[in-house]
Order: structure tokens, then sequence, then C-alpha cells
């Protein structure tokens, strides 16, 4: 599973007061642990939204963009004091705000939320597909199977990976091609940091407007049988009727 990718930033600005421009600077952590290794630092110079120098820890200097910022990068870069500073900032910087916001943020956990529907897969040799689709968990390690019966089932599912939201929180889809069997019981079993034991969902099929055509055949036939046995039924019960009356009574001695 990759591992996820970090950020953390302060911006300061300064606005310019003799023509009113706009310039800023940006203190810039990426991260993947809090290991000093996993951790690059980046500060850059940035004049009306263009940013035209900047330091990178990975490169050990400055960096230009801009006709200007290629002369300033030159000039520093010969600075062993400045070049000495900025390369400081990774770890006095960066590694102390990392080993507390880090921390924090993987403290935390978020119930994931099951929803079960089922499709028409496209081409398979199983009539039904079914999707578990697990949202809004943190953090991002999960494990979601399928369950038929009580057996975890591995033939026949495919699952996506996990996919950030934007929002801290992620979300992924297991799907499950199979053919539907009388009085079977199929679950979408999900395990989680956030979870104290399994989170098992049930399939409903009276959920679904879907059904195999074969069902619907089944279906369709016993529907018929019923409904002209009731006609038959009505037919004779009518004629008995229009007989009974039409019978004439005659009296013994």
């Amino acid at each position: 599973m990759a591992s996820s990718f970090l950020c953390l930033s302060l911006l300061s600005i300064s606005l310019s007061t003799a023509d009113g421009f706009l310039e800023y600077n940006v203190w810039r952590c990426a991260f993947t642990s809090t290991d000093l290794k996993d951790i690059e630092f980046y500060f850059s110079y940035n004049y009306n939204k263009i940013k035209y120098i900047e330091f990178s820890s990975s490169l050990g200097k400055f960096v230009g963009f801009t006709d200007f910022g290629v002369k300033t990068a030159e000039t520093w870069n010969n600075i062993p004091a400045r070049l000495a500073s900025m390369r400081a900032q990774k770890g006095t910087y960066c590694k102390s705000n990392i080993d507390v916001r880090y921390h924090k943020l993987t403290s935390k956990s978020a119930r994931p939320t099951v929803k079960l529907h089922s499709t028409t897969p496209l081409s398979s040799h199983h009539p039904a597909m079914l999707v578990c689709s697990v949202f809004d968990f943190f953090p991002s390690k999960i494990k979601v199977s399928w369950h038929r019966d009580g057996q975890e089932v591995t033939s026949d599912v495919t699952s996506t990976e996990e996919m950030e939201d934007g929002d801290w929180y992620y979300q992924t889809h297991c799907y499950l091609e199979y053919t539907p069997r009388s009085g079977e019981k199929i679950s979408c079993v999900v395990e989680h940091a956030s979870l104290e034991k399994p989170l098992i969902t049930n399939w409903d099929p009276s959920s679904s407007s879907f059904m195999p055509k074969t069902e619907r055949y089944k279906l369709a036939i016993g529907a018929s049988g019923l409904i002209l046995c009731l006609i038959l039924s009505l037919a004779g019960f009518i004629y008995y009727r229009q007989k009974a009356r039409g019978r004439i009574l005659v009296p013994t001695n």
C-alpha cells in the first residue's frame, strides 16, 4: 500500500507600502514519516503570485525561476552562512512541527460507512455483481472482503485502491461477481483501525431490482400458472352456478 503524502505549511505575507504590490514567503515541509530522511524543506520567495526563487533541502541550495531569481540564487549560494542556516531548517523547523502534528493526526481515526448495491457485470460468466462501497474512513489502511455463508470468498473479487477524498478521508470499493443461490447469505466485511471488531453488512436481495434471467423466467412461469389456475377455478364456479339455476326440481311421492 502506498504511503500517504502529507504537507505542513506556514505562510507569511509582507505587503510593500511603496507601490502596493504583494510579496510573500512560503515555508513548506513535505513528509511521508517523522524520520528526518523522509522530510523535505522548501522556502520560496514570491512576488505578485510569481515564485522567483526557492531553497530546496534535497538540493541543498537556492534555485532561481526568473532572471532576477537566477542572479539572486547564484549570489546566495556563495554565502556559506546563509546556506547553512537554510539547511538547518529541515531539522529545527520541520522536524519539531511534524513530530507534534503528525502524531496528533495519526492518533485520530474515523469509522467507515458501508453501502451495498447490485449491478449487472459488463462481461462475466456470472449474471450478477455486488458492490461494497466504503466511505469516510481514516487512516487509509483497510481490509474489505466478501463472505458467502460464513466463508470468505477469494475468487471473482476485485477492489480499488484506497482513494483520497481531499479532506483527509478515504474511500474504496470492492466487487463480487457471482451466481445467486436460493437461501444464501452474502456479507461485506470491513476491518479498520477505528473498529473494535469487523463491521459486517449483510446483502438484502429484496433491496435490489436486479434479478438473473433464469430467476425472472421461473417467477414469470409461476405467476402465469397461478393466474391460469385462478381463471379456470372461476370459470368452473360460474358454470356450476348457471347449471344449478337452470335445473328443475320435480317433487316425488
